[in-house]
């Protein structure tokens, strides 16, 4: 019963889709074609590969005391390696919340991407929505990374067009 109602809900779609004019972009190509996008990607990538870096020596600083704390473990006490292991946990904990403040959701580098790529990006939906509203489209699907687009007929891709309003 599922499987004959998903049915006719593509079959409505379909039939949705064929009564109105729609056309199809492909963005990924779109975005690639601006170079402040291209810079921006570029740009943030260097960054993401230092604040890396930066993560990495954190966690090497935790690896090293652990690998100190191991071997001095048998000559220790039970009170100095009770402080030793809670030292190397805090340390570790500090390590990951300054990952987390770097990588995060909320984290600089994602402030950054959105500070950076959202004008493009802005901009580029714009273009599409300008072109579509040019072309008398009342819908536009996006080809990029769609693994359930299983055909596109050329009369209706548009990217190439997009581009070049883009760049006027």
């Amino acid at each position: 019963m599922k499987r004959l109602i998903l049915i006719a809900a593509f079959v409505l779609t379909a039939g949705t889709l064929s009564a109105q004019n729609y056309i199809i972009v492909n963005s990924e190509k779109i975005f690639k074609s601006v170079d402040a996008y291209n810079t921006a990607i570029s740009t943030l990538d260097k960054l993401a590969e230092q604040y890396q870096n930066q993560v990495d020596a954190k966690f090497a600083e935790v690896e090293a005391l652990y690998n100190n704390y191991m071997n001095q473990k048998a000559s220790l006490t039970a009170t100095t390696r009770q402080v030793r292991e809670n030292a190397i946990l805090a340390k570790e904990k500090e390590a990951q919340e300054y990952q987390e403040s770097l990588f995060g959701n909320d984290g600089t580098l994602m402030k950054k991407r959105i500070e950076t790529i959202e004008p493009i990006q802005k901009k580029v939906f714009a273009a599409i929505e300008a072109y579509a509203k040019q072309a008398g489209a009342d819908i536009v699907l996006d080809s990029a990374n769609n693994p359930t687009l299983l055909y596109t007929n050329p009369a209706v891709e548009r990217t190439q067009q997009v581009i070049d309003a883009l760049k006027k």
